[in-house]
């Protein structure tokens, strides 16, 4: 099974994370892993003030930071995985990567809120799941 994984390195990742590991029945060495981690995008103004060379680095660093303990878990498992890497609003582009990688499966931490902290907040989960016609499997806190 062709499996994506959000990542972007906070609790719901180390939740999710852990829930693969789990489930060993469902999830392992016959499954190809794809990491995504999306990158806030840096304003064009920006961009040109401080240099292509500076946000690159930034996006890196940032890319970096967020899935250095998701990398180190499934090599610690044995468990090939790539990671993609691009910047964009995260519902958007987790969607868009799971339509056109013909992923069979998005598994991805959600931090559970309501339906009214959602209207406020916005919901990186309620985005996929309305833009991705790709079975999306959400491990709540």
């Amino acid at each position: 099974m062709k499996i994506l994984l959000p990542v972007d390195g906070s609790p719901f990742t180390k939740k999710m994370l852990a829930y693969l590991g789990a489930h060993d029945e469902m999830f392992g060495l016959a499954d190809e892993f794809v990491l995504i981690h999306v990158q806030s995008p840096v304003p064009p103004r920006a961009r040109a003030a401080v240099g292509k060379e500076l946000v690159d680095k930034l996006h890196t660093d940032e890319t970096t930071a967020a899935t250095k303990a998701a990398l180190a878990y499934f090599k610690q498992k044995g468990w090939a995985s790539r990671l993609i890497a691009r910047p964009g609003v995260p519902g958007d582009e987790i969607a868009k990567a799971a339509e056109s990688g013909k992923f069979d499966l998005v598994v991805m931490g959600s931090h559970g809120h309501s339906a009214l902290g959602a209207l406020f907040m916005g919901s990186t989960a309620q985005r996929v799941l309305a833009k991705c016609s790709t079975p999306v499997l959400l491990i709540r806190q």
